[in-house]
């Protein structure tokens, strides 16, 4: 299965961004980028990628242990930015960045402690994908109109194994579904 660690924003911030992403889309040469929906949006830790099933026991429990040495930390969507010249369009984070960026990093460790490979380590940069290019893509007016985006605050109190289901269709414009398969909270959250 497809797996990856993730913290999931709560609904009403995702509403929000709901609300900016419809603006976004009707902005000129919108349709020159695949959006993706609401269901999806979330800050990916780690990217496990195919994970075989006899690995996930073992990858939960360390993932537990993460989510217990990490305390709840506060964390908004603001504003947005680009990966590849384009081809990733981005809502940006603001709050204890710090704290995501260790959570990462003990995700990743948890990764490798079981056994699923990983790649080679890059520093960490929280961002929740709104929109995709097959190749480059000049995004500045909607990084222009990102700019001013600001969610409302909230406490990351947990954390998320998230197992992503392709698109099997074959219908255009389908989507990833996304299941978290596990959730565990954080410090002293639970």
């Amino acid at each position: 299965m497809r797996l990856f660690a993730a913290v999931l924003p709560p609904q009403d911030v995702t509403a929000a961004l709901a609300a900016e992403v419809a603006a976004l889309r009707k902005l000129p040469g919108a349709d020159g980028l695949r959006w993706t929906g609401r269901p999806g949006w979330h800050f990916t830790l780690a990217f496990y990628g195919e994970t075989g099933d006899d690995a996930v026991p073992d990858l939960s429990a360390r993932l537990e242990r993460a989510a217990h040495r990490t305390a709840p930390f506060g964390l908004a969507l603001r504003g947005g930015g680009q990966f590849g010249h384009g081809r990733v369009l981005w809502a940006g984070a603001e709050g204890d960045l710090a704290a995501l960026r260790l959570l990462a990093g003990r995700t990743e460790s948890a990764a490798r402690m079981a056994g699923v490979p990983m790649g080679a380590r890059h520093r960490h940069t929280p961002h929740l994908t709104v929109a995709r290019s097959r190749e480059a893509f000049d995004v500045r007016p909607f990084l222009e109109a990102l700019d001013g985006f600001r969610g409302r605050a909230w406490t990351v109190t947990d954390l998320a194994l998230v197992r992503s289901n392709p698109p099997g269709s074959g219908v255009p414009g389908e989507r990833p579904r996304y299941e978290a398969v596990g959730r565990w909270p954080l410090g002293a959250a639970g």
